[in-house]
């Protein structure tokens, strides 16, 4: 057996081992809400949006909020913003709501040419170094939070970029909705993507 075959047979299995161990543990992130009695309180704020209207929080009281944190140099937050536009569009009649709060440095002049050219259809606010303090100094982008109608944090926040079915699973439970995944199937690379035949 050459030495290229050997190998090529350890990494397909460490491959296969390490594609079944991720979707373990997509099935175990995608668990059930904290229990009422155990969810804390989203600390509320105001601050104003791209209109220059002064929004709390606590506006959006008696709807399911996906509070994501976010900045325009950010490459995961930009892969997850056309997930939250489609998320708007598909339950914002069912009572949810997505709200953005950019994080960038430059204020406005970078956040609003950014919100048009990528058609965002939710609310986007600018935050602060105070607003940071209150949700654990923001130490990572994106940071997201699913709130329950009470303005509850009812599972454990999302730090930097994760799976769009598990965002999916957690609204759809607090919505009180049939849990169905973003698509039938998850995307990966063929194996031969990931293995390609060395040049002869």
């Amino acid at each position: 057996m050459s030495v290229w075959k050997g190998s090529l047979g350890l990494s397909l299995t460490a491959a296969l081992l390490l594609l079944s161990s991720c979707t373990q543990t997509q099935e175990v992130r995608a668990a059930s809400a904290k229990p009422e009695s155990e969810r804390k309180a989203a600390p509320d704020f105001k601050l104003k949006d791209a209109d220059g209207q002064t929004v709390s929080l606590s506006d959006y009281r008696g709807k399911v909020v996906l509070l994501n944190f976010w900045a325009t140099w950010c490459g995961p937050c930009a892969l997850e913003i056309p997930w939250f536009e489609e998320f708007e569009q598909q339950y914002k009649s069912h009572g949810f709501e997505v709200l953005g709060v950019s994080m960038d440095d430059d204020g406005w002049s970078a956040v609003k040419p950014y919100i048009a050219a990528h058609k965002m259809n939710y609310r986007i606010l600018l935050g602060n170094d105070s607003v940071a303090q209150l949700y654990g100094g923001l130490d990572a982008l994106p940071t997201t939070f699913i709130l329950d109608r009470e303005g509850r944090i009812a599972f454990t926040p999302h730090v930097g970029l994760v799976n769009k079915d598990d965002y999916l699973s957690e609204i759809q439970e607090l919505l009180g909705l049939k849990r169905t995944n973003a698509s039938l199937f998850r995307v990966r690379p063929p194996l031969a993507a990931l293995f390609p035949r060395p040049a002869e």
